[in-house]
């Protein structure tokens, strides 16, 4: 295949109509000065409106979508968060009800510190009641007798001292801050240590003739006693349990039971004591007989009370006729009651008598700390029944929030886990693995491109099994259509390179066989025609070889030898309409590999037709070369247009850098897109830029790889005059291999 440079200043080319094919061909930077500028960019001579802005939003938003809204909208929270927040309202309400449960636990815990307490308080009422009984029975016989500073009667008031400073005590200690009932149970303290301040009194007028005789000290007595007795059933109803209030029932029937034997104990006492004994005081046998009938119906009620329990039998043995003393004491008692005349002729005397009937209060005193340690082991067993009922719904609770929250971590890990492996395979698919096949499969056949679509992975049969079931199935179109598209693009690829092949040998024939005819022809005029023919029949080889490069194919003509680049600017220009407008100056004596010659001729010939299209025909277009220090070589192209908007240029070097896939688009744009591939085929770097004296400049840079120095650095080649050459007949270089 044979190629040419003809040059001839002196004839100017014959204007073409706007939008011809080969005006299709070349890249528009600039408008002429007759054309009504607006908001276009010609790509390869083409008009395409640039966008306006906003247009790319539009264009990403598909139509009729609202955007995903506010973050805080419910359909845009994450999976996770919509998962807790599910499972936070049982969570909460569960956590909620074992709160108030364990707060329950605690109050009946506290409540079982407050029984413990009162518990204490009752033994300390229990004691201090029996001190006074007594108290009341020794003093009873002593003080009638005739010895009220007997030891024993002071002994018994030191030891009821003692008792009543340790109640005070114990009863000062009680704190009553936030609890009602305790508040109860200090009111009926505070009463009962008011009526024991009394003591003093009673004590002095204790057994004294003018009283009211015994029975009035017997009552006084009495009333602190049973104020005692019924300050541990308070105590008990504080506590609010039924088994401990059943219990202090039952203790405090008992401990009344045996404050009715006490108490005949003292009249006895006291009656046997008077010298002579004429009779039984009515009034004293009146309160002695109450005490006894009272006796019995306390036992009685007692044994009903602790009726369910086992060894009552055991328990009440000794007062049943199992003590032969307690016996003859209620015998005694019983037949002094009903026979007052019995006192004048009985032969006991009250020391005696004292001494027999104390081994009936020491029976029931036993009873009376038997029911108190029972008492003390139940509110023990209590507390500690309800310690472990806190803890173990404590730990229960725990366990199930800790389950609950484990549950809803699995579950929620399982569902995010798979919806982040689905939207990682999705990303991986849109960004790396399906533009990765597409480009296999434009770069390479099809048919030898592995288009096997590897599945996300999630077999489950949920809903998120399915939509990844879908997503496999849209990846498989997808690759399915890219691999039609690409089939489909080769076939077109391949019509555009058969029909290229075929013009260019016609038009190769058409070149031959008008330099044939140029080199016969004596007569200028036909000589000029000729060469009017040879250029349009090298611009239309040019078109020609637009196809290929679009094809992704390479020229038939091959340049076997290093070229100057001033021949082959010369090549270039001789490609272009305008070709006489074309300057070049100060290019240097470089040399330009064999392999690139013939693409840099396209290359170079598509930018010089836009800076020639696109300027005033009275102007000139500029070719300048200079050799940088590093061995390349930079080429500028100056046209005196109205130049490009930064947004255009911007758009124009964008596409230069990355020529975009081949479609509809690139054709009507075809001179971009040519530009674009062969440099990039080369590693020629093109970037416009708007020149200084207005216009637009075209940068070449070629690497050092594509230049030769045949002159060393900075070396000039005279250019000669307009385009670089002579008129017709002036240097032509044949060759093409």
């Amino acid at each position: 295949m044979q190629g040419r440079l003809k040059t001839d200043g002196s004839v100017p080319g014959e204007p073409e109509v706007r939008g011809s094919t080969d005006r299709a061909a070349s890249l528009r930077y600039g408008q002429s000065a007759g054309s009504s500028p607006d908001r276009t960019a010609d790509r390869g001579g083409a008009r395409i409106p640039a966008p306006e802005a906003g247009d790319f939003a539009s264009m990403q938003q598909p139509k009729g979508s609202k955007g995903p809204g506010s973050r805080i909208l419910l359909r845009n929270w994450r999976i996770s968060t919509r998962l807790v927040s599910l499972l936070a309202l049982p969570v909460v309400a569960a956590t909620t009800l074992g709160a108030f449960r364990i707060e329950d636990s605690y109050q009946d815990l506290q409540q079982l510190e407050n029984m413990k307490l009162l518990t204490d308080m009752t033994e300390e009422a229990t004691e201090l009641a029996d001190m006074l009984q007594q108290e009341r029975d020794k003093s009873a016989g002593l003080i009638v007798d005739g010895n009220p500073k007997h030891p024993d009667i002071t002994d018994a008031r030191d030891e009821t001292d003692k008792a009543l400073v340790a109640f005070t005590r114990s009863a000062d200690e009680i704190d009553t801050t936030g609890d009602e009932a305790l508040t109860g149970v200090n009111n009926s303290l505070t009463s009962v240590i008011e009526k024991l301040n009394r003591i003093n009194g009673i004590r002095k007028t204790a057994y004294a003739d003018g009283t009211g005789g015994s029975a009035q000290t017997v009552k006084s007595y009495g009333e602190l006693i049973d104020s005692l007795v019924y300050l541990s059933q308070d105590m008990a109803l504080a506590t609010s349990n039924p088994e401990m209030i059943a219990k202090t029932r039952a203790l405090a029937t008992f401990s009344s039971a045996k404050e009715f034997a006490s108490i005949q104990q003292a009249i006895i006492s006291a009656a046997l004591a008077e010298e002579p004994r004429d009779d039984f005081a009515e009034a004293d046998r009146l309160e002695a007989s109450s005490a006894q009938e009272a006796e019995g119906s306390a036992l009685k009620l007692f044994a009903h009370l602790y009726s369910g329990r086992i060894g009552l039998t055991d328990l009440m043995r000794s007062l049943d006729g199992g003590n032969a003393s307690v016996q003859q004491a209620d015998t005694f008692a019983k037949n002094l009651v009903n026979n007052p005349d019995s006192i004048k002729n009985a032969d006991m005397s009250y020391r005696h008598w004292y001494e027999l009937d104390s081994v009936k209060i020491e029976e029931m005193k036993k009873i009376e700390q038997h029911l108190l340690q029972e008492m003390e082991q139940t509110a023990r067993d209590l507390r500690s029944e309800t310690q472990q009922e806190a803890i173990f719904n404590g730990v229960l609770i725990l366990l199930v929030l800790l389950i609950s929250l484990a549950g809803a971590f699995v579950v929620a890990r399982s569902m995010v886990r798979s919806l982040r492996r689905l939207q990682d395979t999705a990303q991986t698919v849109a960004q790396k693995r399906l533009p990765e096949l597409v480009k296999q499969l434009s770069d390479a056949d099809p048919q030898d491109v592995d288009t096997s679509v590897e599945n996300v992975g999630i077999n489950s049969r949920d809903e998120i099994g399915k939509v990844a079931s879908a997503f496999d199935d849209v990846h498989r179109e997808a690759v399915r259509l890219a691999a039609e598209q690409a089939l489909l693009r080769g076939n077109v690829n391949a019509m555009f390179t058969n029909l290229s092949r075929r013009s260019q040998g016609l038009i190769q024939r058409q070149l031959s066989l008008i330099s044939e005819l140029e080199s016969r022809e004596a007569d200028p005029d036909q000589l000029e025609n000729l060469f009017k023919l040879d250029h349009l029949a090298t611009r239309m080889r040019r078109n020609g070889e637009n196809l290929l490069v679009l094809a992704g194919e390479e020229p038939g003509r091959r340049w076997t030898r290093p070229v100057p680049l001033v021949d082959v600017l010369r090549a270039a220009a001789s490609e272009v309409e305008q070709y006489e407008r074309i300057e070049l100056s100060a290019v240097p004596a470089t040399q330009v590999a064999g392999r690139v010659v013939n693409d840099l001729v396209h290359l170079l010939a598509e930018l010089l037709e836009n800076a020639t299209s696109f300027s005033s025909p009275q102007t000139k277009v500029k070719v300048t070369g200079h050799a940088l220090p590093d061995g390349r070589v930079l080429v500028e192209i100056h046209d005196t247009g109205i130049g490009l908007s930064p947004e255009d240029l911007g758009a124009i070097n964008e596409r230069l850098a990355s020529p975009p896939t081949v479609d509809v688009s690139v054709s009507r744009r075809m001179g971009l897109f040519v530009v674009g591939r062969l440099s990039l085929r080369h590693g020629i770097r093109i970037q416009l830029r708007p020149s200084d004296s207005g216009g637009t400049t075209a940068l070449v840079m070629l690497p050092v790889d594509v230049t030769q120095n045949g002159g060393g650095v900075g070396a000039k080649q005279p250019a000669g005059a307009g385009a670089g050459a002579s008129g017709p007949g002036g240097p032509r270089f044949d060759g093409f291999g």
